[in-house]
């Protein structure tokens, strides 16, 4: 009790600062949130076309470019080469089709005339080649086995009509999963930065001389000591994850009610604890209160940067994705990205979940067995 007692007096000696940093970190976290709710879904769209027709608009000539006008955004520009190129250059057409002379009198005589392209090379651009192509193709193959030009414009555009049926048989809220991921991901900065920022504030207190050699005169091992004076930074650091979950429901909504949401919350617990456990070290490795924002910044917004926290993974290079295996940080945001793509939740499918959560716990008990010989050591020495 004589531990826990000191442990509150000492926060409550440095409530004002904690109170600021901690209301800083929910906030600037709540915030980001916010400012990165945008939609990512894909929207199709017609690309921008200019044809320039040097045959006679008839025939399967007229029903090529009936096809293209149906499917794209046909656009008028001066037909001269600076213009076309300009129009090109500045983004205001994505893709030019050439048709050449003679070009259906050719293509019914199977001479397979070439039409030349050209194109800005982005999306817009290869969705225009991909249309042309399929056009292409069809007329190609219907070409060889009928002879009436009207039958085969009328087979091509029965064939071209039909459209593929799509049905959507995943039913996860991607877009709020998303968000969540996204919430949770950096969280790991927030939760990080709280606990190791506060912890090692309040445990620098316990360094002062006179309370030091108390401690070591007193009966109280080192293991029983340290205990209870995690257990104080376990306590502590629930009300800064409770904080954080409390926000979760606020900012994502209704996901944080269903399972994926509780594995979410589960995930960001066991690597609060884990923060719990390296804020715990550091606090017993360092003596200068000064030197505590600069290792926030450190151990904090580095780990973050390497694992995800704020780029996405998939963002990252695989050598720095390797560097970041050695961190916890890692296992709890890959959780988080395997979390977002969970159809069903299961024993089978949470696996990958929880052997992370087992690293991240693992990684945990390590930091409390070096800051007990650490402890040790330096109660030699004092």
């Amino acid at each position: 009790m004589i531990v826990f007692k000191t442990f509150f007096k000492v926060l409550n000696k440095n409530k004002v600062p904690i109170i600021m940093f901690t209301i800083i970190l929910v906030f600037f976290g709540g915030f980001n949130m916010q400012t990165s709710d945008n939609s990512t879904n894909f929207v199709a769209s017609k690309p921008d076309i200019l044809i320039i027709n040097q045959d006679k608009e008839e025939g399967i000539t007229q029903n090529l470019i009936n096809y293209i006008k149906q499917n794209s955004n046909i656009k008028e520009i001066k037909q001269e080469k600076e213009a076309i190129d300009d129009a090109l250059f500045y983004r205001q057409i994505n893709y030019i089709i050439y048709i050449p002379q003679n070009y259906r009198q050719d293509f019914l005589n199977g001479k397979n005339p070439q039409i030349q392209i050209k194109s800005t090379g982005d999306y817009q651009s290869s969705l225009a080649g991909m249309m042309l192509d399929r056009y292409v193709k069809v007329a190609s193959i219907y070409q060889g086995n009928i002879e009436s030009e009207q039958e085969l414009i009328e087979k091509i555009n029965k064939t071209l009509s039909k459209q593929t049926q799509v049905e959507i048989t995943s039913k996860l809220d991607t877009n709020n999963l998303k968000k969540a991921a996204f919430y949770y991901n950096f969280a790991n900065y927030s939760i990080l930065a709280g606990c190791v920022y506060v912890i090692c504030l309040i445990l620098s207190s316990f360094k002062d001389e006179k309370i030091l050699k108390r401690t070591i005169i007193s009966s109280m091992n080192y293991k029983s000591h340290n205990r209870k004076l995690l257990l104080s930074n376990m306590l502590l650091a629930s009300f800064l994850w409770v904080f954080y979950v409390i926000l979760s429901f606020i900012l994502v909504g209704e996901i944080m009610f269903k399972a994926h949401g509780l594995i979410y919350m589960l995930n960001s617990l066991i690597f609060t604890i884990c923060a719990v456990t390296i804020a715990f070290l550091i606090g017993n490795l360092v003596n200068n209160k000064n030197a505590i924002n600069g290792i926030v910044n450190v151990i904090a917004l580095g780990s973050s940067f390497l694992c995800g926290s704020f780029v996405p993974m998939e963002w990252l290079p695989d050598t720095v994705l390797k560097i970041a295996h050695v961190l916890p940080s890692y296992y709890y945001i890959s959780s988080n990205e395997i979390i977002t793509k969970l159809e069903t939740i299961n024993l089978e499918t949470i696996r990958p979940v929880l052997i992370n959560m087992a690293i991240v716990l693992l990684f945990a008990t390590v930091f409390v067995i070096i800051t007990n010989v650490i402890s040790k050591r330096k109660r030699k020495i004092g």
